[in-house]
């Protein structure tokens, strides 16, 4: 198991919800983290409360990722701060929800493709040469199962295509990057189903869903829940400290969506 005091973790998305928690796991692990966001203000508040009153050695940065000029202002600000950066938690998405946002119009496809995909890309890029530098370097892209399901299925009501589209690209570049990183930096990726802060209860989205359409996800899905933001933190933490021989590797958490709700049959007698 690594040691992770003192290292220097960037956390994107990390104002609230996943990003959020991600950032405490790590701080509480003695890690310095730098935590960055552009909206959700009103959460702002929060989270600097929350890492304050443990006084865990944090900076909080508002960078909007999509401007790709300020991406390295950003991790310029992050290594004058501390020094180092070790970890890329790259966590930043737009997901358009087709029964929140109706039909597409370009807008909509365009800010979710540059979001979740893009964005990432040049994060990873402008952070590369500081995570060599490390020695012991890690990056985990956050991404979904949208990439796999598309708009099918009981899915149909929540993972637009621009958003599937851009995730199935985000599998692709955590194989390339692994390539491009090793040895000195492990990349891999969590591929999330539907978590409750994201695609799931805690979100506008599925209040809007029916109760049939609630319990049509429940049932394709082998665990028969949703998940819980500390199923992802665990993950992360698990492919940070624990899985030093993994890179390029995707991580599903999912509780078995993605195989669907389908039963085994009992085996048959055969005829011979």
């Amino acid at each position: 198991m690594k040691k992770l005091k003192n290292k220097v973790a960037l956390v994107l998305g990390s104002i609230k919800g996943i990003g959020k928690s991600i950032g405490l796991a790590l701080a509480k692990k003695g890690m310095n983290v730098a935590l960055n966001y552009f909206d959700w203000e009103e959460s702002l508040d929060d989270l600097k409360k929350d890492f304050a009153d443990e006084n865990y050695n944090h900076i909080i940065i508002q960078t909007n990722l999509l401007d790709t000029e300020a991406i390295h202002t950003l991790i310029k600000k992050v290594t004058d701060h501390f020094g180092r950066l070790d970890i890329l938690i790259n966590n930043i998405e737009r997901g358009g929800w087709p029964v929140v946002h109706g039909p597409y119009v370009k807008e909509q496809w365009d800010l979710e493709f540059s979001t979740t995909l893009r964005a990432k890309q040049w994060v990873f890029d402008a952070a590369l040469p500081h995570l060599k530098n490390s020695g012991d370097g890690c990056v985990i892209n956050l991404s979904s199962i949208a990439g796999i399901v598309g708009r099918s299925g009981p899915a149909s009501y929540i993972f637009n295509d621009g958003y599937a589209a851009a995730n199935r690209g985000i599998s692709q570049l955590t194989e390339t990057w692994a390539r491009i990183a090793a040895p000195h930096v492990r990349v891999n990726e969590i591929m999330l189903g539907f978590v409750e802060t994201r695609h799931a209860e805690k979100t506008r989205g599925w209040g809007l869903l029916t109760s049939e359409q609630k319990q049509a996800l429940i049932n394709h899905t082998l665990l028969k829940r949703t998940g819980i933001i500390d199923d992802v933190v665990k993950a992360v933490l698990f492919l940070i400290q624990d899985a030093t021989f993994m890179t390029g590797s995707v991580l599903r958490l999912d509780g078995g969506y993605v195989l669907g709700g389908e039963t085994v049959e009992p085996m048959p007698d055969g005829v011979l």
